[in-house]
């Protein structure tokens, strides 16, 4: 882990008006990785190419297409305790992006594709990378012949009962982060939002995965309440890929140019066909859309921009863009995070905090042996370079080792709290402890040069006055975690100003870092700052019990 400064660290107390203003739209709502699954050995997925508007920050309404489903019939919403608000439609007919595929590596998959694009479309398709793919050769469900796969023909341009169909079976042979996107004209069909993600869960869970102290992070969350929001407890078969909780980012960019071109033909089209009865009839389509220059003006994790992508999974503001992207975490927790270039440029992104450790790339796991039982080969990444097509799979964590100072607030009078480490320095043998995976290195170790408190040690910096510090959602008194939070901060200068306590050290005010693009043009919406690939990560106190259920 390398070492945080104060400038990537905000504890509580926000950095600046760009950084205040992100922070006030986040709730209590946070990411996991919803989707839908179907039967097991033999999920089908029943999948329509249709089109859509998508929601920006800046107020525009963008005409898209996406993947939705044609019916939810035989498939179930993961995770289990997922909530899907009251008059909300889960799977829409289109959505940005298509919903994510969750099946378990060895099924059997079925996806029939119904092409309800506008007849300009033409035919559209899905390519599964990583996969061998089969069409029927009779009966229902073949399609048409396209350059790179099977494809779904339009209706406009096919005859008969379900011409406008085309069925893909596979084995999902491989567990890991996949993804899945249009093979049909792809520099204006996944442009227009055609593209979405597979996750293929482990057949075989390793037994390091729900033992020793996999069991005792599954002890704290039960100890505080919180749900188990994971997938699976392994992203792999192997014991470097266990994982606490999970989320899933996509990284797109959307260039409204290419979307108000198509938009513009598909509106002449249909008004050609209401005033001749005729419109377009071709297998390819009639679009003739200048893809070049691309100058892209929206840059998208899971089909939304900040502070979008920070509200609700499922928010009915976002009817077909399903999916936010706000990672929350308590510290020790290892976060997987499942990663997926979409697009076509290259995304430079940056979780701040640590390093993210690399597990896999397409579903491979880089080991120095075996898959199964090889130790971890994967580099510290920096910055997750989301490569077109390229999907990565990583652990992040947060523990607080390297800052040199305590936390979590201990050494004020009266307190008796132990930090005894265990081989890995932290302390980890009481789960229901409030600082339960605390670096013991760091324990009683004062913030403050001059400190307000009761602590006479010195620390390495000297805080502000408390009554000109921004006194905001996330300033509960003091720049530390948990029940002793309060306690620790206490002395001549009332903290917070007027001795008001904003939040509950109990509940959600921990640490908050950006995640975010480190091309300055991608964190912004239509070139205005703050927008685009930008996220914040919360690191929260063990007595806060994280709700993923939305």
């Amino acid at each position: 882990m390398r070492l945080m400064n104060q400038k990537s660290l905000l504890p509580r107390m926000l950095r600046g008006t760009a950084l205040a203003a992100a922070a006030l739209v986040l709730s209590s709502a946070h990411a996991a990785a919803p989707g839908i699954s179907g039967a097991s050995g033999a999920p089908v997925f029943n999948l329509d190419a249709a089109d859509m508007r998508a929601t920006q920050p800046n107020g525009k309404s963008v005409y898209a297409w996406g993947y939705g489903c044609v019916s939810t019939s035989g498939n179930t919403f993961l995770p289990a305790s997922v909530t899907i608000p009251a008059g909300v439609t889960p799977c829409p007919t289109a959505q940005m992006p298509g919903p994510t595929l969750i099946v378990t590596e060895g099924d059997t998959v079925t996806v029939n594709l119904t092409n309800n694009l506008p007849a300009s479309a033409g035919a559209t398709s899905i390519l599964f990378p990583g996969f061998t793919v089969t069409s029927p050769t009779t009966g229902a469900g073949i399609g048409a012949a396209g350059l790179l796969t099977q494809e779904a023909p339009n209706a406009a341009a096919c005859t008969g009962a379900g011409c406008n169909t085309v069925t893909y079976t596979f084995v999902a042979a491989h567990a890991g982060t996949h993804s899945y996107y249009s093979g049909t004209q792809g520099d204006v069909q996944v442009e227009m939002g055609l593209y979405g993600a597979i996750i293929v869960l482990p057949k075989t869970i390793p037994t390091a995965c729900t033992t020793n102290l996999a069991t005792k992070n599954a002890a704290a969350k039960s100890a505080n309440g919180e749900q188990d929001f994971r997938l699976a407890p392994a992203a792999y078969n192997n014991a470097s890929a266990c994982y606490d909780r999970e989320y899933l980012f996509q990284f797109a960019e959307m260039n409204d140019n290419v979307h108000n071109q198509v938009e513009q033909q598909v509106i002449a089209d249909k008004a050609k066909k209401l005033a001749t009865g005729t419109g377009c009839i071709n297998a390819t389509g009639c679009l003739v859309v200048t893809t070049e220059p691309y100058a892209p003006g929206y840059f998208l994790i899971n089909g939304r921009s900040m502070p979008d992508d920070m509200d609700p999974n499922y928010a009915q503001q976002y009817p077909n863009q399903p999916y936010n992207g706000n990672p929350h975490m308590h510290p020790g927790e290892l976060t997987l995070v499942r990663i997926i270039g979409q697009g076509r440029w290259q995304h430079p992104f940056h979780e701040h905090a640590n390093h993210l450790r690399l597990l896999a790339r397409d579903g491979n796991l880089l080991t120095s042996g075996t898959a199964e039982s090889g130790y971890p080969a994967g580099p510290l990444l920096f910055t997750t370079t989301t490569t077109p097509g390229m999907t990565l799979d990583g652990i992040f964590y947060w523990t607080g080792k390297g800052l040199n100072w305590d936390v979590y607030g201990h050494g004020y009078a009266g307190d008796s709290s132990v930090c005894v480490p265990d081989a890995n320095g932290y302390y980890t043998a009481d789960p229901t402890a409030s600082n339960f995976y605390e670096w013991c290195g760091d324990h009683n170790k004062a913030l403050e040069k001059n400190p307000t408190g009761q602590v006479a040690n010195n620390g390495p910096i000297t805080l502000p006055d408390a009554n000109i510090v921004l006194a905001g959602a996330w300033y509960s008194g003091s720049p530390y975690f948990g029940p002793d939070a309060n306690a620790r901060s206490v002395g001549s200068t009332p903290i917070s100003p007027a001795g008001t306590i904003a939040n509950s050290p109990g509940g959600e005010a921990g640490f908050a870092y950006m995640w975010h693009s480190h091309n300055e043009r991608e964190i912004t919406t239509d070139n205005v700052f703050p927008g685009g690939m930008m996220m914040m990560m919360l690191v929260d106190p063990r007595a806060f019990a994280i709700d993923e259920s939305n």
